[in-house]
């Protein structure tokens, strides 16, 4: 399968071109940026082509990765799945529901795959833990902090979108991956923006009875800065394990799930899909939060 990388960010730079590079059965084709000298260097740094053109690009592969804000990756996304490509997205799918839904749309006229890259969905600690506690009964709560320190430091991902969108798009989608498949979707949605900056606290009553509360936040200091989840039920107490390896080794994995997908047809769990179901529910929670500081 040929590949191609949309975006030439940070994100691009540090994790997906490093990603695509590595793997034996995906063949790193090329690059296409929104800067084209920005697409030049890294394209020549991992011996690809440059595209200017992005649907040229979408002719040459199999399938794109995205490194994009989200409502660029949107549009892009729904174009690429249109000219037959496989998609490797990022979290969140798109910033509006309108948009998620057209990516799935496109996704599913097209049979084309698609997964979207949750960070603990794809690294083998978390991702073991999240499948065990799925087959245990009896969840009472959860709770997930997700506190980053992306505006109190000096980081390369204090992007415009995130100044924007906040903690609830950025590390929301995070929190709520690792919290449905465990205690279901959601049928109810209550928030609020108490605190320093973008922080934001959700509650969520899950389907199967089971409640969750999110705190979120990318305005943390930086020595408290991290993420966590707790379950509490029938069977005790579980926690969340932290992950022993970066974001590299976890694309890889979420690479060779859309192989996978591709391959055999069958939906991953964390598809567009799911991605839209994440952002419908990071909508609503957003409407109450406007709510409140209206």
């Amino acid at each position: 399968m040929r590949i191609g990388l949309l975006g030439t960010g940070p994100w691009a730079q540090m994790a997906h071109a490093p990603a695509l590079s590595g793997l034996e059965e995906l063949d790193f084709a090329g690059v296409w940026g929104r800067r084209p000298e920005a697409a030049k260097e890294l394209a020549e740094r991992h011996g690809v082509r440059a595209y200017d053109d992005v649907d040229e690009l979408f002719g040459d592969v199999d399938a794109v990765a995205v490194a994009l804000p989200p409502d660029v990756q949107a549009r892009l996304a729904a174009r690429a799945a249109r000219a037959g490509c496989h998609l490797l997205l990022d979290k969140p799918l798109a910033p509006a529901v309108e948009q998620g839904r057209a990516v799935v749309e496109a996704v599913e006229e097209a049979g084309v795959a698609s997964v979207v890259f949750f960070t603990a969905r794809f690294q083998l600690e978390p991702e073991a833990w999240i499948t065990e506690q799925a087959r245990v009964p009896g969840w009472f709560t959860g709770r997930a902090q997700w506190l980053g320190a992306v505006f109190t430091s000096e980081s390369p991902f204090a992007t415009p979108w995130r100044r924007e969108k906040g903690a609830l798009w950025d590390v929301g989608p995070h929190a709520l991956s690792v919290l449905l498949p465990v205690l279901g979707d959601v049928r109810r949605v209550t928030a609020a923006a108490y605190g320093p900056g973008d922080t934001a606290h959700v509650v969520l009553e899950h389907a199967d009875g089971a409640s969750s509360t999110l705190t979120l936040s990318l305005t943390a200091p930086p020595a408290a800065a991290g993420a966590a989840v707790e379950l509490r039920g029938d069977s005790g107490v579980a926690v969340l394990p932290e992950s022993t390896e970066g974001a590299v080794p976890a694309l890889r994995r979420a690479a060779n799930a859309l192989l996978t997908a591709a391959r055999d047809g069958r939906p991953h769990p964390c598809d567009a899909r799911f991605g839209l179901r994440v952002t419908e529910i990071l909508d609503e929670a957003q409407g109450l939060l406007n709510g409140d500081s209206a």
